[in-house]
């Protein structure tokens, strides 16, 4: 069994940060990359940064340097800071793991709620 945690979502007014986690636990023998997903209302779910086990990372075009994805080795966690939020960054943030447990696979977080508003 594997799972994935999420936190770090909620409600911040435009130009506020935030900071989402996603800790994986399990019978995990290998993680190859994880990643954060969004997905808003009448939209398709849509990338926005991933990191590899050996620190390389990627980012969408319309993150334009406001987020920065890491990651803990040691605790298996991904971390996505969000500054200089938007109100079109509304959506439900997912975490994304490609991991080898009993094989290899994407595994799916059950995604964070971000509302950026005034």
């Amino acid at each position: 069994q594997v799972q994935l945690v999420e936190s770090g979502g909620g409600l911040v007014q435009p130009g506020g940060s935030l900071r989402l986690s996603c800790a994986v636990s399990g019978s995990i023998f290998s993680i190859y990359s994880m990643g954060w997903y969004r997905q808003a209302p009448g939209k398709l779910r849509e990338l926005v940064a991933s990191i590899t086990t050996g620190g390389n990372t990627n980012y969408a075009d319309f993150i334009k340097g406001r987020f920065t994805i890491s990651r803990d080795g040691a605790k298996n966690t991904v971390y996505l800071q969000m500054n200089s939020l938007k109100p079109e960054d509304t959506a439900v943030y997912y975490c994304n793991v490609d991991l080898y447990s009993h094989h290899r696979a994407d595994y799916w977080g059950q995604g964070t709620q971000v509302t950026v508003s005034s």
